[in-house]
């Protein structure tokens, strides 16, 4: 795990982690950590995110934290890539944004 997996918006990843384990008694915090700090250090040394500005990575990061506990977290991400291409004014890199999402579900093999 590299130090810039844990600051932002990273940093959401391991939140969610524990948010997770805190409202779904049948998770293993540690475990829950580990998952989602590994793809946080995937997706930072993947370099999922380059090219977008910080308001577009940061509700990136946001958008993968809920899809990573939805049901089918490959299906959610290409959800939100279709909607981040429709999207108006959400985003300052609409395209860029979507390209993005699908980097980071080849990255986690999602």
């Amino acid at each position: 795990m590299s130090q810039a997996a844990l600051e932002p918006p990273y940093d959401q990843l391991l939140a969610t982690a524990e948010r997770v384990a805190r409202e779904r008694p049948e998770v293993d915090l540690d475990m829950a950590r580990e998952v989602f700090l590994e793809a946080a250090t995937l997706l930072h040394n993947g370099l999922a995110l380059d090219g977008l500005d910080e308001h577009d990575t940061s509700a990136v990061v946001a958008g993968l934290c809920e899809d990573l506990i939805s049901g089918d977290p490959g299906s959610a991400v290409l959800t939100r890539h279709e909607a981040a291409l429709e999207s108006d004014g959400v985003f300052h890199d609409p395209a860029g944004v979507a390209a993005s999402l699908l980097v980071c579900a080849a990255v986690l093999q999602l």
